[in-house]
């Protein structure tokens, strides 16, 4: 019976309920979580977790399949590409031996895929703006947003992202979710977004059963650590994923993207001075680019959005008013059909002007 860490369980379950929010995340947190605070070697941290992962990939894979929200092709050629990367990305840490060379190119890789899944983030949140406002714009316009034409699978590119995908996963335990998705995205525009997190769901379990076996064969897979991560991120997955429709998603990834960078710096030898500007310029700079992309798309400010909400609220309210309405919002909240919104006291204002 293996001795369960307390400590290591509660890194599990918070893990555990990111990845359920956001779909991704459970890779890239894992691992440097276990590398930097728990000082655990970074090849048992790769090998730990890769066996946590295929435990709890199925789970969602199977949720999608009975939606009917998998790309079979997709995965198909996913597959055929990441399963043998996958193993090979493993044979490759087996050949740089056993010792502190190994455990050094682990961290160096493992810092930088960090950083390349903290970019995908951001370049699929941007991604989903653009569609959005392009869809905007056609319906301010008057006009409708036109179907996208049916998706064509293209074997050979397709492939060739399961390959890049495998080889990373199986190096670093990094990559099976944000890395796929956000390239799958790139290569299919018009593919759906629950399309997308299915196929790379199913795609996944092959993909991480390799690396697994790969590991559990030449790596340093640990039973009391693996047992105390699954203790806690099997309930954090499913609460994650129970509370999922109702969480911020967008402060969620704001939070993912910086622990990510974060860890990735501090992985890849930066000193705390350093890493402590870095992430300052990042915490500054990253609003104004993303409200300098949002312009760009032609969306208006947050800020501006609240305000025409918050308008929209006190105009119903009056206009209830005038028709006679006896009970005010103060006693019975009453909804914003237009805008899903609850109607109340704070909106309780004489129009302004």
């Amino acid at each position: 019976m293996p001795d369960i860490d307390v400590a290591l369980a509660l890194a599990g379950l918070f893990i555990g309920a990111v990845v359920g929010l956001t779909g991704m995340g459970g890779g890239a947190l894992m691992t440097p979580v276990l590398v930097l605070f728990f000082g655990i070697p970074p090849l048992a941290a790769v090998s730990s977790d890769l066996v946590v992962s295929l435990i709890m990939k199925p789970v969602g894979g199977a949720v999608h399949l009975r939606r009917g929200t998998v790309n079979k092709p997709l995965v198909g050629w996913l597959v055929l590409g990441s399963v043998p990367s996958a193993f090979a990305g493993v044979l490759l840490l087996k050949a740089l031996g056993d010792g502190e060379r190994v455990q050094e190119v682990i961290k160096l890789a493992l810092g930088l895929a960090l950083l390349l899944a903290s970019a995908t983030i951001v370049v699929k949140a941007y991604l989903q703006m653009r569609s959005y406002a392009q869809a905007r714009q056609i319906a301010l316009a008057g006009g409708t947003v036109p179907r996208p034409a049916p998706m064509v699978v293209r074997p050979v590119p397709t492939m060739l992202i399961g390959v890049l995908g495998g080889f990373v996963v199986g190096m670093t335990s990094v990559g099976s979710g944000s890395l796929i998705i956000v390239m799958l995205l790139l290569l299919y525009p018009t593919i759906k977004s629950s399309e997308v997190v299915g196929t790379d769901l199913v795609q996944a379990v092959p993909l991480v059963g390799a690396a697994a076996l790969g590991h559990l064969l030449f790596g340093d897979v640990r039973l009391d650590l693996t047992a105390s991560l699954l203790v806690g991120a099997l309930p954090g997955v499913y609460l994650g994923a129970r509370v999922s429709s109702r969480a911020p998603q967008g402060l969620i990834r704001r939070i993912l993207v910086f622990v990510l960078v974060a860890s990735g710096l501090k992985l890849l030898g930066a000193s705390d001075a350093v890493l402590g500007l870095l992430l300052i310029a990042g915490v500054v700079a990253g609003p104004l680019l993303w409200t300098a992309a949002r312009r760009r798309e032609g969306l208006p400010k947050r800020w501006r959005l609240a305000l025409r909400a918050a308008d929209g609220r006190r105009r119903l309210f009056w206009e209830a008013l005038a028709v006679g309405v006896h009970n005010p919002p103060e006693a019975r909240p009453t909804a914003d059909r237009g805008n899903g919104v609850q109607l109340g006291p704070s909106v309780a204002e004489p129009p302004q002007g």
